[in-house]
C-alpha cells in the first residue's frame, strides 16, 4: 500500500483533488496544476515516475486508515481513482 504525498483526510477530498488536477491538465495549464502524487514508505518501489496501478490508503500513519483507493498513475501522477 502507498500513501498520497498530500495527507488527504477523506477519500472524497482525494478524489476532488485528482478531478481538479485533471481539469487543469485538460485546460493545458500543467504549470499551475496541483499534481497528486504517491509514495511507497519503507522498502516499496519508487513511484516518482511510475506508470500503472497503485493502491492507496489514508490518512497517513499514525492515524487510523479510514479510506482506501485503487488508482492509475502515469509518469508519477495519479490520473484516475477507481
Amino acid at each position: 500500500m502507498a500513501y498520497a504525498v498530500h495527507n488527504f483526510k477523506t477519500k472524497k477530498a482525494f478524489k476532488e483533488a485528482v478531478a481538479k488536477q485533471n481539469e487543469q491538465l485538460k485546460l493545458h495549464q500543467p504549470e499551475h496544476a496541483f499534481k497528486v502524487r504517491a509514495y511507497q514508505p519503507g522498502l516499496g518501489p519508487d513511484l516518482s515516475n511510475y506508470t500503472g496501478s497503485v493502491y492507496l490508503e489514508g490518512p497517513h500513519w499514525p492515524a487510523a486508515h479510514t479510506w482506501y483507493a485503487a488508482c492509475e498513475m502515469k509518469d508519477g501522477v495519479i490520473i484516475k481513482v477507481k
